[in-house]
């Protein structure tokens, strides 16, 4: 099964890529490496705001993920050219959960794009990965997460 075939099967339609919020590019390529800038959570359109461990459940905190994950792909894609079959690797991701000092399940959050990033690209899509609490967001969102990746 392709990309898109398995995009299709999980019915993920991709978004037009999101601008930046500040003074940075979505993505920037060196060689056949990719970079993707952090992508914040969202909900109805809206960034998606809470600090786990205060006011939004691991669980609501995995679903923000999987829905950064849906973003960055669709970011991959443009840095693909609008050609995902080019990808040859996901190589990391990096996200960072808006936290309580005491809170310790940013891994479980995590699995939320990690789970659909496995999904989509299959091999391709095993990873590195670290997750980290920290104070706060920007915009006071859940969960940043962002990219790095071979491709063609």
């Amino acid at each position: 099964m392709s990309v898109y075939e398995k995009l299709q099967a999980l019915n993920i339609t991709l978004p037009a890529v999101a601008a930046p919020a500040a003074a940075y590019v979505m993505y920037a390529q060196s060689g056949n490496t990719v970079y993707l800038s952090g992508h914040l959570s969202k909900k109805d359109g809206k960034i998606w705001v809470g600090q786990l461990g205060k006011d939004i459940t691991t669980e609501e905190a995995k679903q923000a993920a999987r829905g950064i994950a849906v973003d960055l792909i669709a970011t991959l894609q443009a840095a693909c050219g609008g050609d995902l079959l080019r990808v040859k690797r996901v190589v990391k991701l990096m996200s960072l959960v808006n936290s309580t000092p005491d809170f310790t399940e940013q891994h479980l959050v995590t699995n939320g794009a990690s789970e659909l990033i496995g999904e989509v690209f299959g091999e391709q899509g095993k990873h590195a990965r670290s997750a980290f609490g920290v104070a706060q967001l920007p915009l006071g969102a859940c969960v940043e997460i962002e990219m790095i990746a071979e491709i063609e």
